[in-house]
């Protein structure tokens, strides 16, 4: 059963872990502050998912005070006639009409009780609902750091100009950057997934659905920025740093053959 549910403690360390090495690759990046607001969302929202699994025990004992109380007061009125009523020819037609109200009664009192019951599922889905709304504003802070982030930057013929947002020159550095985002998102999908594992209701599924989504489709907007990066000629490249091998002495010309 170990991989048959999600673990939210799992999935705040993996947050947690993201953003260390968004620190240390990128320690002045407003990136680093989302990160460090998806490690404090994710825990937040882990235990609100948790908190819904439980029953709301003070509506069920209202519900069933209010079920027995209505059941005392149908009795006591005595809406229900006695058989020996609907013998009598004088009261045929009044007992009709009080059968016929009995049964009016009985069927409001049922739609009644179905609506109480449902009190709760409508409780836990609101909250969800408020839960999920934040989650979905995240989503897009998110991509918003990764708007500006254009591949066409690392290109020798692009001319930046006075309005020109920051740009990362640095292919390896910018396809990290596109790739963190893309991680952020999916660790955004699977909060979501949280609440759809707590609470078995269609429409707080629907929503989670939507928000993995929205998550999926602008990670997928990142990995084509991505591939694009990863497309480009070495020449247009920026020349790696000069490492061991690049500071080794040149090899002498062979002697011209005689």
């Amino acid at each position: 059963m170990r991989y048959r549910t999600l673990d939210p403690k799992l999935i705040v360390e993996t947050a947690e872990r993201l953003e260390e090495r968004i620190a240390d690759r990128f320690p002045e990046a407003g990136l680093r502050g989302v990160a460090a607001e998806l490690v404090s969302l994710s825990r937040d929202l882990a235990k609100a998912a948790q908190a819904l699994e439980a029953p709301i025990w003070w509506l069920r004992g209202l519900i069933i005070a209010a079920v027995i109380a209505g059941a005392l007061i149908f009795l006591f009125v005595g809406t229900i006639l006695p058989l020996i009523h609907i013998s009598q020819a004088d009261d045929a037609v009044q007992s009709v009409q009080g059968i016929e109200a009995t049964i009016n009664m009985m069927i409001l009192a049922v739609l009644g009780f179905l609506a109480l019951i449902r009190t709760e599922e409508r409780i836990k889905r609101k909250r969800v609902f408020r839960q999920l709304h934040g989650l979905r504003s995240l989503i897009h802070v998110i991509d918003m750091h990764q708007l500006t982030k254009d591949p066409a930057a690392l290109s020798a013929n692009f001319k930046p100009t006075a309005h020109s947002p920051a740009r990362i020159t640095n292919a390896a550095d910018l396809a990290r950057y596109l790739d963190y985002c893309s991680e952020m998102l999916s660790i955004t999908g699977k909060i979501a997934a949280l609440f759809a594992q707590s609470v078995n209701d269609d429409v707080v599924i629907d929503g989670v659905n939507d928000i993995e989504n929205l998550a999926s489709n602008l990670s997928r907007k990142i990995w084509q920025k991505i591939t694009l990066i990863d497309g480009q000629p070495a020449a247009q490249r920026p020349a790696p740093a000069p490492g061991p091998a690049s500071q080794a002495a040149p090899i002498p010309p062979r002697a011209p053959r005689r």
